[in-house]
């Protein structure tokens, strides 16, 4: 599901005006993405996974401010990122069990994101779960890591945008109210047109569609939850 070697190389997978996402392992089934957007700031880098070719791709947006980790399940390569851009590392002060997982300094904010155009957006259903979801308002571009995927382990019927299969007990209803030209995930390839219909579609009645999900997807999850935490 996930690729823990270097990669050979990553796929562009989302690209606009403002920013860019890849995906450094492409073959993987989990399809895991990372994210830079451009800000007055300079470049911010979302989740990211080193490849051997993606500073090529990310110079075009600009210096890199700074590296955010937006979920407690995964750091990826952040302390890499940190330590060859030489910037700090921003983690919400409310996120549990990243700290022991970055080898970089790692600075905590509270309320507001440091980059002055993001939104960051709170989303703790459980216990265990702490995650950010971005909002750019500037490109109308929305940011969930964890809770909303467009692989086939989030999905059910005709979605094109999908809650992890326990989000879909405890779905993010904070999101009904957004209304991006965009959301991107951080497993799969992002919604790039009618975001908010589509991302209104993935809110609508989930605990309705948990059994069918359930069925078709919680082995999948199941397995990936294993492999994370281990």
């Amino acid at each position: 599901m996930f690729d823990r070697g270097e990669s050979a190389g990553a796929k562009i997978c989302n690209d606009w005006s403002d920013g860019v996402s890849w995906m450094a392992h492409p073959e993987e089934g989990g399809q895991r993405v990372s994210h830079a957007i451009r800000t007055p700031d300079g470049v911010w880098l979302l989740d990211p996974l080193d490849a051997p070719d993606i500073d090529r791709a990310l110079a075009d947006f600009g210096a890199v401010a700074g590296i955010a980790v937006l979920s407690c399940w995964h750091s990826r390569d952040a302390d890499v990122f940190a330590d060859r851009y030489d910037v700090p590392v921003s983690v919400p002060d409310w996120m549990g069990r990243v700290e022991q997982r970055i080898d970089a300094p790692l600075e905590r904010y509270s309320g507001s994101f440091p980059a002055s155009s993001i939104r960051a957006i709170p989303s703790r259903p459980f216990s265990v779960w702490d995650e950010a979801v971005l909002s750019h308002e500037p490109s109308g571009t929305l940011i969930v890591p964890d809770s909303l995927g467009t692989i086939d382990s989030f999905l059910v019927g005709e979605e094109q945008l999908g809650l992890q299969l326990l989000r879909r007990l405890r779905p993010p209803l904070e999101l009904n109210d957004l209304e991006p030209e965009r959301v991107l995930v951080g497993h799969g390839t992002g919604i790039t047109e009618n975001g908010s219909a589509v991302l209104r579609a993935a809110l609508r009645s989930p605990r309705r569609r948990f059994p069918r999900a359930l069925v078709r997807n919680g082995p999948a999850t199941l397995r990936n939850i294993l492999r994370t935490v281990g």
